[in-house]
């Protein structure tokens, strides 16, 4: 086994990363360096996790406040291309990985470390984008897995484990689902959801209120978009952290953002997955509604495009590649045309845009009314039609021929 002498662990305090500690430090021989990242997951998440990571044995714990570069440097410029992975999934886990494993070997140069190690399965999408970023940034560093080292299978092996070295841990062996929060979203799996055609309970629900006990009345909710960064809510100037808090109160309220699916991961296999996302659905429905206003078709064609490639790029843990900053720099070119104000009605766990106006709109009333107009002669029509319609013509008259 190569030698470690020092190894930075990305740490949650949950039962895995409990486990690596002194998993590490036995194998290796090498001092353990505890590394968590506060991405918005909430408080009672990071809560007492420096004492827990020094009683598991880490020689340090650093927790990194990375709320504001998440927001506004991962998450703002996604929504720039439109990405959306299957149609559905706001790729709220996908976003975050790169920043956090980016902020991660920041640490290691920090502390002289040599090795970085993850606590992602082996089956699992996380492992790819934590490698992919440790291999962009520090390719010289080790890089150490220990679900795909250890012979511990379950979550019984590994609070046995701990339990032998009294090692103190919350964890029990009846774990339902398994979580992953941010400011973005939060993602449940596992439990009843790994037979599909089990319909979700009330339990696996903890961010939005159920669609069917939300308020009776609707609210609506003022985005103002600055070249496609939201700069306001309600007319209040906020951070891109703030702005999305405030989305998320104002959202999960009612009932807003939930989504039931089967997705493919990268690794080949599929999985189900119930996620919550609620300021964010309606930051997308606001921008992607704005978009409209202001790009032509053929513009707003690409730009879709563009955003089906990205949602592969950024779910397959692709960030720091050649190709995922010419995909933003793409979108950044159509997104200094998104200005502009949008309105969004939140009813029963519905987000519908129902106002929108911009500086830079494309929609001409004068030529889209029903009414009587003096700007459009609708008798060039028939040209364009049959310009346009051409080849089709062509090919019927040569099938007439033969």
């Amino acid at each position: 086994m190569q030698k470690i002498n020092k190894v930075v662990l990305a740490y949650s305090g949950g039962l895995d990363t409990s486990a690596i500690i002194p998993w590490l430090k036995e194998n290796y021989d090498c001092e353990v360096v505890a590394f968590a990242a506060d991405v918005g997951q909430g408080d009672e998440e990071l809560h007492g996790l420096k004492e827990k990571a020094l009683a598991s044995g880490a020689s340090e714990c650093y927790i990194v406040d990375l709320k504001e570069e998440f927001v506004s440097e991962y998450i703002f410029p996604t929504i720039t291309t439109g990405a959306i992975y299957e149609g559905e999934y706001l790729l709220g886990t996908s976003m975050a990985r790169p920043v956090i494993a980016k902020a991660q070997v920041a640490i290691a140069r920090k502390v002289g470390a040599d090795a970085l190690c993850h606590g992602c399965t082996g089956k699992g999408n996380d492992q790819v984008r934590f490698e992919s970023t440790f291999a962009a940034l520090a390719p010289e560093l080790t890089v150490i897995a220990p679900w795909r080292e250890w012979d511990m299978v379950s979550r019984e092996d590994l609070l046995a484990y701990l339990a032998e070295r009294n090692i103190p841990t919350t964890a029990s062996a009846t774990k339902i689902y398994s979580r992953d929060a941010n400011a973005w979203h939060i993602s449940h799996e596992g439990g009843e959801l790994e037979d599909p055609w089990q319909e979700p309970t009330k339990q696996v629900w903890t961010l939005t209120v159920d669609p069917e006990d939300a308020p009776n009345t609707p609210e609506r909710v003022m985005l103002t978009f600055n070249e496609g960064k939201l700069t306001h809510v309600d007319g209040e100037a906020l951070s891109p952290y703030q702005a999305l808090v405030k989305l998320n109160e104002k959202a999960a309220a009612h009932g807003v953002g939930r989504i039931d699916i089967v997705e493919n991961r990268l690794v080949g296999m599929k999985s189900r997955g119930c996620y919550e996302t609620p300021g964010g659905t309606v930051l997308v429905k606001a921008y992607k509604a704005l978009e409209t206003m202001v790009l032509d078709k053929a513009a707003l064609k690409h730009r879709e495009q563009l955003g089906l490639e990205f949602s592969h790029v950024m779910y397959d843990g692709r960030w720091f590649t050649a190709l995922n900053d010419a995909l933003l720099a793409g979108a950044a070119s159509f997104a200094k045309k998104v200005t502009g104000d949008i309105v969004v009605k939140l009813y029963k766990g519905q987000a519908t845009v129902t106002q929108r106006r911009s500086p830079n709109s494309l929609y001409s009333e004068d030529f889209a009314t029903f009414g009587a107009d003096d700007v459009y002669d609708q008798k060039h029509a028939e040209g364009f039609i049959r310009l346009f319609s051409l080849s089709s013509r062509i090919e019927a008259l040569k099938k007439q021929s033969l």
